[in-house]
């Protein structure tokens, strides 16, 4: 398989995962009216990329979501053509992802949550709400650059763990607040798939926005010039 196959297979195939069992996460708390709550959906997203990244991280270097490879182009860590094919390999991965979701969840369970589309919480502004999604895509993405993208550290073996925790922590925060998706993938495959687009344009620039600082800032304070 050609190598740019390859990496959009691994693309596609970890953000699937990670909408799946993410948003999945969300219908199924629905369903069961709460038995999940906020620290099982916390759990399911962050253990589902701590996975992914640990099995397809080597071969794509496991982004998973458009904030971070937007970041990491930004630093001119990755081609533009190569952004681009991940992007949309991501974007592709998490459609089907909430289609597959849309055609196993009973319509009554995900209508409610539109298929576990993040959402503003009650007294939630946009621009609060935009603020939040970019200090918690920060932390994100300052983990990426810390475990996954310096050359020089010694903390690669656990890239995994290290942003899969990211999650939890960041869920556990901003999930009743944002739904903390910390990745416009997450957002844009069940928008699209249940059509729900309230406050969609957050779910962009906070993450983007939030990377692109975080990424800047270890790139010129702690990344070693090669």
């Amino acid at each position: 398989m050609k190598t740019q196959l390859r990496v959009a297979v691994a693309e596609f195939i970890g953000t699937f995962a990670l909408c799946f069992i993410g948003a999945g996460a969300v219908c199924t708390n629905a369903w069961t009216q709460g038995a999940l709550g906020l620290v099982g959906i916390a759990v399911a997203h962050g253990t589902v990329l701590a996975v992914m990244i640990s099995a397809l991280g080597r071969i794509s270097g496991g982004h998973f979501n458009p904030a971070v490879t937007i970041s990491i182009l930004w630093v001119n860590k990755i081609e533009l053509s190569k952004a681009i094919l991940y992007v949309v390999a991501q974007l592709l991965g998490a459609v089907a992802a909430a289609g597959l979701l849309r055609m196993i969840i009973p319509a009554s369970v995900w209508q409610a949550v539109h298929l576990g589309t993040p959402s503003l919480g009650l007294g939630i502004a946009a621009g609060q709400a935009l603020l939040l999604e970019g200090v918690l895509t920060a932390f994100l993405v300052l983990a990426v650059f810390g475990t996954a993208v310096d050359p020089s550290g010694s903390w690669n073996a656990v890239a995994g763990f290290g942003i899969g925790t990211v999650l939890v922590f960041d869920i556990l925060v901003g999930g009743p607040l944002t739904g903390a998706a910390m990745n416009p993938a997450r957002a844009f495959g069940p928008a699209l798939v249940s059509w729900s687009w309230d406050n969609h344009l957050v779910y962009w620039l906070g993450p983007v926005l939030g990377g692109i600082a975080a990424a800047s800032l270890y790139t010129s304070a702690f990344l070693k010039p090669r």
